[in-house]
């Protein structure tokens, strides 16, 4: 079985799995035990599984664990230890989650568009995030803040 070491969160992980095309987000939530990246679709639409791989947003559903060798991956663990990025604060000002399911997602996206330089509603437009619950209208407060 193939061996692959990855960077996640700014720590090295040799991780064993049966395939190289094995999805980034089963690596992440079954073998390494980063639980927050979440699975909602699989089909690439809703956002759940939002990664950063080298600052910019992949859909880890749809990303092969042997295409993550070499980069720098960043899930909602890593975004910040004590919930200090701005968009986390953000959301947190602005009580955006309702159930929280599709959160992590929707934060790892903002996060990303912000490292492209994105403010405001150059990061609403580039949001493509499904939340069931509905709460756009507050994503879009606290979108505006950033």
């Amino acid at each position: 079985m193939p061996t692959y070491t990855l960077n996640i969160n700014g720590n090295d992980h040799t991780v064993t799995v049966q395939d190289g095309n094995m999805p980034l987000l089963w690596v992440l939530r079954d073998i390494v035990g980063l639980t927050g990246t979440k699975y909602g679709c699989g089909i690439e639409v809703c956002g759940a599984c939002s990664v950063m791989v080298n600052g910019q947003r992949e859909l880890s559903c749809d990303f092969d664990v042997s295409s993550a060798v070499g980069k720098r991956i960043v899930t909602i663990e890593g975004l910040s230890a004590d919930r200090s990025h701005p968009a986390q604060q953000a959301w947190i000002e602005n009580q955006v989650p309702q159930c929280g399911y599709c959160q992590s997602g929707m934060l790892v996206t903002v996060a990303a568009a912000m490292n492209a330089g994105h403010h405001g509603n150059q990061i609403a437009s580039e949001l493509r995030n499904l939340c069931v619950c509905g709460t756009y209208q507050r994503i879009k407060q606290a979108i505006q803040k950033l």
